[in-house]
């Protein structure tokens, strides 16, 4: 596949990210929200650290742009995420408003985009997300299994 700079440079950013969650501890994830070539919000899993269930890279990202720009909703932007969102993040991109998201690995164990479920594509919710995978899979994918096996 090809893609674009921009996607490649804000999945990198997103991977640095994942790189400081494995470094605390957390599963490596990250994530970074953008609008316009603006980075609004950007974030990496935390639920050990912030003893939060809900602290996961999507969600922390989302957050922080919804202060930046005083507003829970945040159309017309895009969420770089290295790994396929679960069902409470995906819920929670819908619910933002968020136009795409731009993911790297698929999680074939959780996954709720392509892999497990296919939420995005369910026609009972008012907001459409577009959505890609594959950018940097394989680096993002190797984070997560070189950061699995360094715990066994």
């Amino acid at each position: 596949m090809n893609f674009t700079a921009v996607d490649l440079g804000f999945m990198d950013r997103a991977l640095a990210l994942a790189r400081q969650a494995a470094e605390r501890g957390e599963v490596p994830v990250g994530a970074v929200l953008v609008r316009g070539g603006e980075v609004l919000g950007e974030g990496f899993n935390q639920v050990i650290t912030a003893s939060d269930p809900t602290a996961h890279a999507e969600i922390v990202a989302l957050r922080d742009a919804a202060k930046a720009v005083d507003n829970y909703r945040l159309p017309r932007s895009t969420l770089y995420v290295t790994i396929e969102p679960c069902t409470m993040c995906v819920g929670a991109i819908v619910h933002a408003r968020v136009q795409k998201l731009v993911f790297g690995a698929r999680e074939p164990r959780a996954g709720m985009v392509c892999s497990r479920g296919h939420m995005l594509d369910s026609d009972f919710y008012n907001h459409r997300v577009e959505w890609q995978d594959g950018v940097l899979a394989q680096e993002s994918g190797d984070l997560m299994t070189c950061f699995f096996k360094e715990r066994r």
